[in-house]
């Protein structure tokens, strides 16, 4: 585009005041003015970075979800959830071009002002440090019992490969930090990429595995620990269930938005993209949800066809169980403790970001700072990692208030706030019903888990 700042501004504001839809194919702008950038990341890049962020431990979880809601039920509310996540990324980059900001925490602070702007870098923050403290807990819970099922079944002892703690520590900082200090997102494209061949991989094996452990389920069965269960299973167990109504099936949504919860790397990798459009920028974000809705259905079908009712909440505690040492299901944990490892550098990116930005206002960039912060986040996110027991139930609820927020509600809230569109236009009426729907989502799925919390307490 070869026009000044101000005929740019003007047209800002003829935008803005009027009802003119911004041009999809127009690049995105900064305070009205187009910078002089560098190539920015490819297209298949930011497809990898983006389903990186939305692929990570819930592709463990999505078999238990088909379990407690049925194949029929399921695959329902997966595509409803996922469309809706597409459709609110729709939202937020169309925002993006009417206004020329391009940070999530800008939006908040354009449509509630000041207020906004922190409860939207909070949310950023908590959501974002409580996916990688999970993440790293599954590193020091897995890692060990991954690395001696490489090993020989005599082999006892107290080795220091054994110890979680020490192993996830060693991770972090000859790993995790190193990636985290990249100073662009779009570097972690080759990361990404290998994350994703590693969930593929997971995804094959639940295909493969369906044929090798038959049903009825083994009665008797000692798992890689050494712990000795007793499966119930019957031929009546072997028949799949088209829905399934129980208390278990609330957690089934908030699992799901979990999964495809990619917002707040949606407006970075945005930012990096080469000649940033909206409409390419969509299209990124349209084969990434499909693609992983794709591999999320499959991994969930087989391995729900492969266990039924018995499957675990975490799929492959279910593997260990019936065919220990096998050595597919040990190199797929592996991949899958990589691919967990290699997603903490993407999500501490907004993290940071949204730290930064609340810290430091539009102050000029500093290494020092950005070190610092980096340090902070990562250090927060290892102690919650080694010295919380189980970050399950914690976990739980900040993923049903702050993903709830941040796929649903902000992005639904932040349209009808700023956008000049009628209230009867389709975008608004979408735009309510998200914030709908992600408000009974959250109060439902928090109530449900705290009602469960106290009961077992």
């Amino acid at each position: 585009m070869s026009v000044n700042g101000n005929r740019n501004r003007d047209l800002y504001h003829q935008t803005t005041a009027g009802d003119t839809e911004t041009n999809e194919n127009t690049p995105l702008l900064t305070n009205g003015s187009v910078p002089t950038r560098a190539k920015g990341a490819s297209f298949s890049s930011s497809v990898f970075n983006l389903m990186n962020a939305i692929m990570g431990s819930g592709t463990l979880g999505l078999s238990y979800a088909m379990a407690n809601t049925g194949i029929v039920g399921f695959s329902i509310l997966l595509v409803v959830v996922s469309s809706l996540a597409a459709f609110s990324v729709h939202l937020l980059l169309k925002l993006c071009d009417q206004t020329g900001i391009k940070s999530y925490e800008g939006l908040g602070e354009r449509a509630l002002q000041k207020p906004g702007k922190i409860v939207v870098g909070m949310a950023i923050v908590i959501q974002n440090i409580g996916a990688m403290s999970s993440y790293l807990f599954i590193l020091k819970s897995e890692l060990p019992a991954a690395i001696n099922s490489f090993l020989s079944p005599d082999n006892t002892g107290n080795a220091w490969y054994e110890d979680g703690r020490l192993l996830v520590i060693i991770v972090t900082l000859c790993v995790v930090l190193p990636l985290a200090l990249l100073p662009k997102i779009g570097f972690l494209g080759y990361t990404s990429s290998l994350a994703v061949l590693f969930m593929m991989y997971f995804v094959v094996v639940t295909v493969v595995k369906k044929w090798s452990i038959p049903c009825p389920l083994p009665h008797n069965v000692t798992t890689l620990s050494g712990a000795f269960q007793i499966s119930n299973s019957s031929d009546s167990d072997c028949t799949p269930k088209l829905f399934v109504f129980s208390s278990k099936s609330a957690y089934a949504i908030p699992t799901m938005a979990f999964s495809f919860l990619c917002h707040t790397a949606i407006l970075p990798i945005y930012c990096e993209l080469d000649r940033p459009t909206k409409s390419r920028m969509q299209n990124v974000t349209n084969v990434s949800i499909s693609l992983s809705l794709i591999l999320y259905v499959i991994a969930a079908v087989f391995g729900y066809l492969t266990f039924y009712a018995h499957v675990n909440s975490e799929l492959l505690l279910s593997y260990d169980a019936y065919i220990p040492r096998d050595i597919m299901v040990m190199t797929v944990r592996l991949a899958i403790l990589l691919s967990v490892l290699l997603t903490v550098p993407l999500i501490h990116f907004p993290a940071r970001k949204a730290v930064i930005l609340l810290l430091c206002g539009g102050r000029p960039f500093s290494w020092l700072i950005y070190i610092m912060t980096t340090l902070i986040i990562l250090g927060v996110v290892l102690l919650m990692a080694i010295f919380v027991p189980d970050i399950s139930h914690v976990f739980g609820i900040v993923g049903s208030t702050t993903s709830s927020c941040l796929l649903f509600v902000f992005p639904g809230i932040f349209y009808l706030k700023i956008s000049s569109r009628p209230l009867s236009s389709f975008d608004s009426i979408a735009a309510v019903f998200l914030v709908v729907f992600g408000l009974i989502m959250g109060i439902i799925s928090f109530s449900v888990i705290v009602i469960t919390w106290a009961q077992s307490s």
